[in-house]
């Protein structure tokens, strides 16, 4: 039974220590930092995380974004067109009493677009009627 534990405690210890070395980071021989630091065992510059990366990040992100509003808000809506998902949300249905619009038939919803009232089937999302301001 001695010998078991002892064996035991043997194998157990060589497996903490092997897993502790695994585990410990490896840097260069050569005097580089960490291959994502400052440099790369070529000596070359490897690729800076920093703020002006993200900033630029974001202003092309935003750009992007605007043109994309831009091009939604010129679009022409014509009966038989498939509204956007974009559209879809709650946050452009609109209720047609407090707009004075016609009642919508069973299974059809009015949206507000950019100043006009669009009135949609709900099971297709095909854009049934326009009316403008």
């Amino acid at each position: 039974m001695k010998k078991i534990l002892i064996a035991f405690a043997m194998s157990f210890s060589a497996l903490m220590a092997s897993s502790l070395t695994a585990a410990a980071p490896h840097f260069d021989q050569d005097g580089y930092d960490h291959p994502r630091g400052k440099g790369n065992a070529y000596g070359k510059k490897s690729r800076d995380f920093d703020e002006d990366d993200d900033d630029d990040r974001k202003d092309m992100r935003r750009m992007r974004e605007e043109r994309g509003v831009k091009r939604l808000q010129q679009h022409k809506w014509q009966p038989g067109y498939v509204l956007p998902q974009h559209y879809r949300g709650n946050g452009y249905k609109v209720d047609y009493r407090d707009q004075n619009l016609p009642k919508p038939d069973r299974r059809q919803q009015w949206y507000k677009i950019n100043n006009d009232y669009i009135l949609v089937n709900s099971e297709t999302n095909s854009i049934m009627r326009i009316m403008g301001l």
